[in-house]
């Protein structure tokens, strides 16, 4: 997982606000991203988010209801081959979350927004994701932001 956590930048609107993390926020999207990536312990992504404070090539954004953080999303940019792109860099979206009962109110929305924004602001032209091939609430997501599926793929290992 690679994130950037810096600056303050809100977007203001009724009872809620998305801003950019900052180090002071890392142990807040810990404790959201447990829920999303459970084979990992809080302090472990604690530390992760801590250690790529420092790339221009990632960023976070955290979603607010009131003062209680309610979502997040994590990006990055991809100067890799992505599957289904043509260009360089590429936005990609590492992962989205909402708490189970602040979802269908268009947080996840306005969060892929904030990441759209960034990624068009580091010459971006294109965005891309994945999820796990069972992941059906993430796929129903996708599509329904307007990403268009391009492949599916079963991964293999062996213990050698």
């Amino acid at each position: 997982m690679k994130l950037k956590l810096n600056c303050q930048i809100g977007i203001y609107g009724g009872d809620f606000v998305i801003r950019e993390a900052t180090q002071a926020d890392a142990l807040a999207l810990a404790e959201l991203a447990i829920k999303m990536w459970p084979g990992n312990t809080v302090s472990e992504l604690q530390s992760e988010f801590l250690d790529l404070i420092s790339s221009d090539n990632s960023v976070c954004f955290i979603k607010y209801v009131g003062n209680k953080e309610v979502g997040f999303v994590q990006c990055q940019l991809r100067n890799d081959y992505v599957e289904g792109t043509d260009t360089s860099p590429v936005g990609y979206l590492e992962g989205i979350f909402i708490e189970k009962e602040y979802r269908h109110r268009g947080y996840a929305k306005d969060l892929l927004s904030k990441f759209e924004k960034w990624a068009k602001e580091k010459n971006c032209t294109e965005i891309a994701s994945d999820c796990e091939i069972d992941n059906d609430i993430s796929l129903e997501f996708h599509l329904s932001m307007g990403f268009e599926e391009v492949n599916r793929i079963i991964c293999f290992r062996k213990d050698i």
